[in-house]
């Protein structure tokens, strides 16, 4: 009977030391490849409805001026003018400027006034960048 325990430990110890090796190389062969994890969903960055519009202008201000972010789209005249409302315009740059600097480490934060949802907020002809 002991020899069939240590057997059967034996066994499974080897099926654990092969499944580590195998995650090992599956994991070495993605990084050298580049890849990034397969669950990689669609993110915009939006408002955080719980900041106030002194809040957000102030973050909206450093988006569309320092930080560079493509603000054309929320003048008058233009797609994503209307509904004007801070908020709105708002999340706007915010997206602009995280999908334009996210790869190179910018986040979502805005200093709090913003965050990260999987809902694309475009509507009508009100279209939010997305980039991979």
């Amino acid at each position: 009977m002991a020899s069939v325990v240590k057997e059967m430990v034996t066994v499974i110890m080897k099926v654990l030391c092969l499944l580590l090796i195998l995650s090992a190389i599956n994991a070495s062969t993605s990084a050298a490849k580049g890849q990034e994890p397969e669950y990689n969903p669609k993110q915009w960055c939006v408002v955080d409805d719980q900041q106030t519009d002194d809040v957000l202008q102030k973050a909206l201000d450093w988006a569309c001026g320092p930080g560079h972010a493509d603000c054309m789209a929320i003048q008058p005249k233009m797609p994503c003018y209307l509904p004007n409302t801070v908020k709105d315009h708002a999340s706007f740059a915010f997206n602009s400027y995280w999908q334009k600097y996210k790869k190179q480490g910018a986040t979502c934060d805005f200093h709090a006034a913003a965050l990260l949802t999987e809902t694309d907020p475009s509507h009508g002809s009100c279209k939010f960048e997305f980039n991979p």
